[in-house]
Protein backbone atom coordinates (compact mmCIF):
# COMPACT_ATOMS: atom_id res chain seq x y z
CA UNK A 1 0.00 0.00 0.00
CA UNK A 2 1.41 3.41 -0.97
CA UNK A 3 1.36 6.33 1.47
CA UNK A 4 -1.38 7.98 -0.59
CA UNK A 5 -3.50 4.83 -0.32
CA UNK A 6 -2.67 4.49 3.38
CA UNK A 7 -3.69 8.09 4.10
CA UNK A 8 -6.95 7.61 2.20
CA UNK A 9 -7.71 4.47 4.23
CA UNK A 10 -6.77 6.26 7.46
CA UNK A 11 -9.10 9.16 6.68
CA UNK A 12 -12.03 6.81 6.07
CA UNK A 13 -11.32 4.88 9.27
CA UNK A 14 -11.18 8.05 11.36
CA UNK A 15 -13.78 10.27 9.71
CA UNK A 16 -15.81 10.33 12.94
CA UNK A 17 -12.90 10.73 15.38
CA UNK A 18 -11.73 14.00 16.92
CA UNK A 19 -9.57 15.33 19.73
CA UNK A 20 -10.42 18.18 22.05
CA UNK A 21 -7.54 20.06 23.68
CA UNK A 22 -8.33 22.44 26.55
CA UNK A 23 -6.37 24.85 28.74
CA UNK A 24 -8.24 26.88 31.37
CA UNK A 25 -8.10 28.01 35.00
CA UNK A 26 -8.55 25.03 37.33
CA UNK A 27 -12.02 24.85 38.90
CA UNK A 28 -14.64 22.22 39.76
CA UNK A 29 -16.91 20.78 37.09
CA UNK A 30 -14.73 21.01 33.97
CA UNK A 31 -14.50 17.28 33.20
CA UNK A 32 -18.17 16.74 33.99
CA UNK A 33 -19.29 19.58 31.74
CA UNK A 34 -17.15 18.46 28.79
CA UNK A 35 -18.11 14.79 29.17
CA UNK A 36 -21.80 15.63 29.39
CA UNK A 37 -21.55 17.88 26.33
CA UNK A 38 -19.99 15.09 24.28
CA UNK A 39 -22.49 12.52 25.58
CA UNK A 40 -25.37 14.74 24.44
CA UNK A 41 -23.99 14.47 20.90
CA UNK A 42 -23.82 10.68 21.18
CA UNK A 43 -20.02 10.74 21.39
CA UNK A 44 -17.96 7.94 22.89
CA UNK A 45 -14.77 9.02 24.72
CA UNK A 46 -11.90 6.84 23.51
CA UNK A 47 -9.12 8.37 25.57
CA UNK A 48 -8.98 11.08 28.22
CA UNK A 49 -5.98 12.62 29.95
CA UNK A 50 -5.88 15.58 32.30
CA UNK A 51 -3.41 17.53 34.39
CA UNK A 52 -3.72 20.25 37.01
CA UNK A 53 -0.67 22.48 37.34
CA UNK A 54 -1.84 23.76 40.72
CA UNK A 55 -5.35 23.04 42.05
CA UNK A 56 -5.23 26.31 43.97
CA UNK A 57 -5.07 28.93 41.28
CA UNK A 58 -3.23 27.13 38.48
CA UNK A 59 -4.19 26.01 35.00
CA UNK A 60 -5.99 22.82 34.07
CA UNK A 61 -5.23 20.85 30.90
CA UNK A 62 -7.21 18.11 29.23
CA UNK A 63 -7.03 16.06 26.05
CA UNK A 64 -10.04 14.00 25.03
CA UNK A 65 -10.21 11.77 21.97
CA UNK A 66 -13.73 10.77 21.00
CA UNK A 67 -15.81 9.26 18.24
CA UNK A 68 -19.10 10.80 17.23
CA UNK A 69 -21.61 9.58 14.63
CA UNK A 70 -21.61 11.69 11.45
CA UNK A 71 -18.91 13.94 12.90
CA UNK A 72 -17.83 15.15 9.49
CA UNK A 73 -21.25 16.77 8.94
CA UNK A 74 -21.69 18.04 12.53
CA UNK A 75 -18.38 19.79 13.11
CA UNK A 76 -19.67 23.33 12.87
CA UNK A 77 -22.67 22.63 15.10
CA UNK A 78 -20.50 20.99 17.79
CA UNK A 79 -17.92 23.79 17.76
CA UNK A 80 -20.55 26.50 17.90
CA UNK A 81 -22.42 24.81 20.75
CA UNK A 82 -19.21 24.31 22.73
CA UNK A 83 -18.67 28.07 22.97
CA UNK A 84 -21.12 28.28 25.87
CA UNK A 85 -18.98 25.90 27.96
CA UNK A 86 -15.74 27.55 26.88
CA UNK A 87 -17.03 30.96 27.97
CA UNK A 88 -18.23 29.64 31.33
CA UNK A 89 -14.84 28.10 32.17
CA UNK A 90 -12.67 30.67 30.34
CA UNK A 91 -11.16 28.01 28.08
CA UNK A 92 -8.56 28.11 25.36
CA UNK A 93 -9.53 25.11 23.27
CA UNK A 94 -9.17 23.43 19.90
CA UNK A 95 -11.06 20.66 18.14
CA UNK A 96 -8.67 18.56 16.07
CA UNK A 97 -10.13 16.15 13.51
CA UNK A 98 -8.12 12.97 13.05
CA UNK A 99 -9.05 12.59 9.39
CA UNK A 100 -7.47 16.00 8.68
CA UNK A 101 -3.96 14.64 8.16
CA UNK A 102 -1.45 17.42 8.74
CA UNK A 103 0.36 18.83 5.70
CA UNK A 104 4.05 18.83 6.54
CA UNK A 105 7.28 20.28 5.14
CA UNK A 106 10.72 19.00 6.12
CA UNK A 107 13.73 21.33 6.08
CA UNK A 108 17.15 19.69 5.96
CA UNK A 109 20.80 20.57 5.27
CA UNK A 110 23.67 18.20 4.50
CA UNK A 111 23.17 15.59 7.24
CA UNK A 112 20.30 13.25 6.39
CA UNK A 113 19.97 10.90 9.40
CA UNK A 114 16.98 12.74 10.90
CA UNK A 115 15.27 13.06 7.52
CA UNK A 116 15.78 9.36 6.81
CA UNK A 117 14.27 8.40 10.19
CA UNK A 118 11.21 10.55 9.55
CA UNK A 119 10.73 9.07 6.08
CA UNK A 120 11.19 5.53 7.40
CA UNK A 121 8.54 5.99 10.09
CA UNK A 122 6.26 7.76 7.60
CA UNK A 123 6.56 4.83 5.18
CA UNK A 124 5.83 2.40 8.04
CA UNK A 125 2.68 4.28 9.00
CA UNK A 126 4.10 5.32 12.39
CA UNK A 127 4.02 9.02 11.45
CA UNK A 128 0.63 9.91 10.00
CA UNK A 129 1.33 13.01 7.93
CA UNK A 130 1.10 14.28 4.38
CA UNK A 131 4.60 15.34 3.35
CA UNK A 132 4.03 18.25 0.99
CA UNK A 133 7.69 18.97 0.26
CA UNK A 134 11.30 18.80 1.35
CA UNK A 135 13.27 22.07 1.33
CA UNK A 136 17.04 22.13 1.60
CA UNK A 137 20.07 24.38 1.29
CA UNK A 138 21.98 21.31 0.09
CA UNK A 139 21.38 18.92 -2.81
CA UNK A 140 22.17 15.84 -0.71
CA UNK A 141 18.51 14.89 -0.15
CA UNK A 142 17.29 15.40 -3.72
CA UNK A 143 17.55 11.80 -4.95
CA UNK A 144 15.99 10.47 -1.74
CA UNK A 145 13.03 12.83 -2.12
CA UNK A 146 12.57 11.99 -5.80
CA UNK A 147 12.63 8.24 -5.06
CA UNK A 148 9.57 8.79 -2.85
CA UNK A 149 7.85 11.24 -5.23
CA UNK A 150 8.15 14.07 -2.71
CA UNK A 151 8.61 17.55 -4.23
CA UNK A 152 12.14 18.76 -3.49
CA UNK A 153 13.30 22.38 -3.48
CA UNK A 154 16.97 23.25 -3.40
CA UNK A 155 17.38 26.82 -2.12
CA UNK A 156 20.95 27.84 -1.26
CA UNK A 157 20.95 29.86 1.94
CA UNK A 158 23.26 31.90 4.10
CA UNK A 159 22.94 34.81 6.50
CA UNK A 160 23.51 37.39 3.72
CA UNK A 161 20.46 36.35 1.66
CA UNK A 162 18.27 35.07 4.48
CA UNK A 163 15.31 37.37 3.77
CA UNK A 164 15.16 36.46 0.06
CA UNK A 165 15.47 32.76 0.86
CA UNK A 166 12.64 32.87 3.37
CA UNK A 167 10.39 34.68 0.91
CA UNK A 168 10.87 31.79 -1.52
CA UNK A 169 10.33 29.24 1.23
CA UNK A 170 7.11 30.86 2.43
CA UNK A 171 5.73 30.94 -1.11
CA UNK A 172 6.39 27.20 -1.41
CA UNK A 173 4.85 26.51 2.00
CA UNK A 174 1.73 28.44 1.02
CA UNK A 175 1.44 26.58 -2.28
CA UNK A 176 1.48 23.26 -0.39
CA UNK A 177 -0.86 24.44 2.44
CA UNK A 178 1.77 23.48 5.03
CA UNK A 179 0.64 23.24 8.67
CA UNK A 180 3.80 21.82 10.25
CA UNK A 181 7.48 22.47 9.53
CA UNK A 182 10.09 19.99 10.74
CA UNK A 183 13.69 21.14 10.95
CA UNK A 184 15.54 17.85 10.48
CA UNK A 185 19.03 19.27 11.11
CA UNK A 186 18.39 22.37 9.02
CA UNK A 187 21.45 24.41 9.91
CA UNK A 188 20.11 27.89 9.31
CA UNK A 189 18.64 30.36 11.81
CA UNK A 190 15.08 31.44 10.97
CA UNK A 191 14.14 35.11 11.17
CA UNK A 192 11.47 36.45 13.57
CA UNK A 193 9.28 37.23 10.55
CA UNK A 194 9.33 33.61 9.39
CA UNK A 195 8.74 32.20 12.88
CA UNK A 196 5.80 34.56 13.47
CA UNK A 197 3.91 32.98 10.56
CA UNK A 198 4.07 29.51 12.20
CA UNK A 199 3.61 29.79 15.99
CA UNK A 200 4.09 26.37 17.63
CA UNK A 201 4.17 24.84 14.14
CA UNK A 202 7.94 24.54 13.70
CA UNK A 203 9.68 21.62 15.41
CA UNK A 204 13.47 21.63 15.64
CA UNK A 205 15.97 19.01 16.76
CA UNK A 206 18.89 20.44 18.71
CA UNK A 207 21.90 18.19 19.09
CA UNK A 208 22.25 18.84 22.79
CA UNK A 209 20.32 18.21 25.98
CA UNK A 210 19.00 21.75 26.36
CA UNK A 211 19.51 24.10 28.12
CA UNK A 212 23.14 22.95 27.97
CA UNK A 213 25.27 23.95 24.97
CA UNK A 214 22.80 26.18 23.16
CA UNK A 215 23.82 27.20 19.64
CA UNK A 216 26.53 25.80 17.38
CA UNK A 217 29.14 23.07 17.96
CA UNK A 218 27.52 21.48 21.03
CA UNK A 219 29.42 18.18 20.68
CA UNK A 220 32.77 19.94 20.59
CA UNK A 221 31.86 21.99 23.64
CA UNK A 222 30.51 18.91 25.42
CA UNK A 223 33.78 17.09 24.77
CA UNK A 224 35.81 20.04 26.07
CA UNK A 225 33.66 20.06 29.22
CA UNK A 226 34.14 16.33 29.74
CA UNK A 227 30.44 15.50 30.04
CA UNK A 228 29.32 11.95 30.89
CA UNK A 229 25.90 12.29 29.26
CA UNK A 230 25.06 13.66 25.84
CA UNK A 231 21.59 14.15 24.46
CA UNK A 232 19.22 15.80 22.03
CA UNK A 233 16.11 17.95 22.35
CA UNK A 234 13.09 18.41 20.11
CA UNK A 235 11.36 21.72 20.71
CA UNK A 236 9.12 24.31 19.13
CA UNK A 237 10.98 27.17 17.49
CA UNK A 238 10.70 30.67 18.93
CA UNK A 239 12.73 33.81 18.36
CA UNK A 240 14.98 32.89 21.28
CA UNK A 241 17.61 30.55 19.83
CA UNK A 242 17.12 26.95 21.06
CA UNK A 243 14.94 28.11 23.96
CA UNK A 244 11.45 27.27 22.68
CA UNK A 245 9.05 24.92 24.51
CA UNK A 246 10.61 21.46 24.86
CA UNK A 247 8.61 18.49 23.56
CA UNK A 248 10.99 15.56 24.08
CA UNK A 249 14.58 14.82 25.14
CA UNK A 250 16.88 11.81 25.18
CA UNK A 251 20.33 11.03 26.60
CA UNK A 252 23.09 8.44 26.29
CA UNK A 253 26.02 7.81 28.62
CA UNK A 254 29.54 8.46 27.27
CA UNK A 255 33.00 8.28 28.79
CA UNK A 256 36.47 9.83 28.65
CA UNK A 257 37.32 7.29 25.92
CA UNK A 258 34.86 8.94 23.50
CA UNK A 259 36.24 11.60 21.18
CA UNK A 260 34.24 14.30 19.38
CA UNK A 261 33.50 12.01 16.41
CA UNK A 262 32.26 9.33 18.81
CA UNK A 263 29.94 11.82 20.49
CA UNK A 264 28.57 12.87 17.11
CA UNK A 265 27.99 9.25 16.06
CA UNK A 266 26.17 8.43 19.30
CA UNK A 267 24.33 11.72 19.14
CA UNK A 268 22.95 11.08 15.67
CA UNK A 269 21.05 8.05 16.96
CA UNK A 270 19.60 10.10 19.81
CA UNK A 271 18.68 12.99 17.53
CA UNK A 272 16.69 10.97 15.05
CA UNK A 273 14.63 9.11 17.66
CA UNK A 274 13.96 12.21 19.77
CA UNK A 275 12.83 14.21 16.73
CA UNK A 276 10.58 11.39 15.51
CA UNK A 277 8.90 11.10 18.92
CA UNK A 278 8.36 14.85 19.19
CA UNK A 279 6.85 14.97 15.71
CA UNK A 280 4.64 11.95 16.42
CA UNK A 281 3.20 13.52 19.56
CA UNK A 282 2.49 16.75 17.71
CA UNK A 283 0.76 14.85 14.89
CA UNK A 284 -1.35 13.02 17.47
CA UNK A 285 -2.31 16.32 19.12
CA UNK A 286 -0.73 15.28 22.42
CA UNK A 287 1.08 18.56 23.06
CA UNK A 288 -0.39 21.64 24.72
CA UNK A 289 1.92 24.66 24.93
CA UNK A 290 1.76 26.65 28.16
CA UNK A 291 4.08 29.63 28.00
CA UNK A 292 7.57 28.21 27.47
CA UNK A 293 6.57 24.74 28.70
CA UNK A 294 4.60 21.90 27.21
CA UNK A 295 2.11 19.43 28.60
CA UNK A 296 2.55 16.16 26.68
CA UNK A 297 -0.25 13.62 27.13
Amino acid sequence: MTNIEFNSHFRKQNKDVARLLIKCPDQPGIVSAVSTFLMNYGANIIESSQYSANPEGGNFFIRMEFSCPDLHTRRSDIEQSFQEISTKFNMDYEFKYVSDIKKTAIFVSKELHCLMELLWEWQNGDLIMDIGCIISNSENAEQLAKSLNIPFYYIPANKDIRMQVEEKQMRILKEHDIELIILARYMQILTPNFVSHYPNQIINIHHSFLPAFIGARPYERAYERGVKLIGATSHYVTNDLDEGPIIEQGVERVSHHDKVDDLKRIGRNIERSVLARGVKWHLQDRVIVDGNKTIVF
